[in-house]
C-alpha cells in the first residue's frame, strides 16, 4: 500500500477533535533524486486540521545571494550596467492555498508570514535608495517567474470532509539542489493557528552527480578531465571527417 495512503488512514484515525494536534502534515516522499533526464516531479502533502479553517503551504527551497543585472542598450547592443545582490534568498518559492489569497488573508498575516513573492524580505547586500531596491527587487521576481522557480497555485489544497487536505507539490526540471522546507499553516479568523514544517532533500543522482561532486570536490582534476575528453573528441571528429 502508498506510504501516502497509509499515512492518511493513520492521519484519520487520530484526528479526534478532542485529543489531535491543530494541524498534522506530512510528503509522500523526503528525497527528489534529480538524474540525467529528469524533467521534474510532483510531490504529495497530505495531513489533517482539527475544527475550521483554511491551509496555506509554503515551498522554500536553500537560500542563496541572487545577483539582479540592469541592461542598457548602447549602440544598438545590450549590455550590462548596474548590478545589485540580494542575500539570503530563497532560490524556489511557491505558495499554495485552498482558496484565492487576496480574498481572505489578511494583509498584515501575509506581510508577517511573508506568503506570496510580493511579501517577501528580499535584502540587498548594498545600500540603496527605495526607488532602486523596488526596481531590482522586481526583477529578481520577474526573473525567477520566468523560469519557473517562484509562483503560486491558489485553490490547490483541497480540504475532504472538513479536516483532511491534500496539494500536489509541483517541482520544475530546473530545481536547485538542498534542503527544502515545506511549511503548511492553519489559517483561521484571517490569523496563523499552527505551523507544521517537513523536511525535503532535492539532490543530484548517477554518472550526473558524480561529475558534479568531481567538479566541486577537484576542480583542477575536473579541469585537466575536461581538456583531455575535449582534445580526444576534437582528434576523433578530424580522423573521421578525413576519411570521409
Amino acid at each position: 500500500m502508498p506510504r501516502a495512503v497509509i499515512a492518511l488512514l493513520i492521519l484519520i484515525g487520530c484526528a479526534v477533535p478532542a485529543q489531535a494536534e491543530p494541524l498534522v502534515a506530512d510528503i509522500s516522499e523526503s528525497v527528489v533524486k534529480i538524474t540525467t533526464g529528469f524533467t521534474g516531479t510532483k510531490v504529495l502533502l497530505f495531513g489533517a486540521i482539527e475544527g475550521k479553517g483554511k491551509v496555506v503551504v509554503i515551498v522554500e527551497g536553500p537560500r542563496h545571494t541572487i545577483t539582479v543585472r540592469r541592461k542598457e542598450r548602447i549602440a544598438g547592443i545590450w549590455i550590462n550596467r548596474d548590478t545589485l545582490q540580494f542575500v539570503d534568498a530563497p532560490s524556489f518559492y511557491q505558495v499554495l492555498a485552498s482558496d484565492t489569497l487576496d480574498e481572505w488573508l489578511p494583509l498584515r498575516t501575509r506581510e508577517d508570514h511573508q506568503i506570496g513573492v510580493e511579501y517577501l524580505n528580499l535584502k540587498p547586500k548594498a545600500k540603496v535608495g527605495p526607488a532602486e531596491k523596488a526596481e531590482f527587487r522586481d526583477a529578481l521576481i520577474r526573473n525567477m517567474q520566468r523560469i519557473g522557480r517562484y509562483g503560486a497555485l491558489e485553490e490547490n489544497v483541497k480540504l475532504l470532509g472538513g479536516q483532511l487536505f491534500r496539494a500536489d507539490l509541483y517541482l520544475p526540471a530546473n530545481l536547485p539542489t538542498g534542503y527544502y522546507n515545506i511549511k503548511a499553516m492553519l489559517v483561521r479568523d484571517g490569523e496563523v493557528k499552527s505551523v507544521k514544517s517537513t523536511p525535503l532533500l532535492v539532490t543530484k543522482a548517477g554518472i550526473g552527480a558524480e561529475v558534479f561532486r568531481m567538479a566541486y570536490s577537484y576542480p583542477a582534476l575536473y579541469g585537466i578531465v575536461a581538456i583531455i575528453i575535449a582534445v580526444l573528441a576534437g582528434l576523433g571528429a578530424n580522423a573521421i571527417f578525413r576519411k570521409v
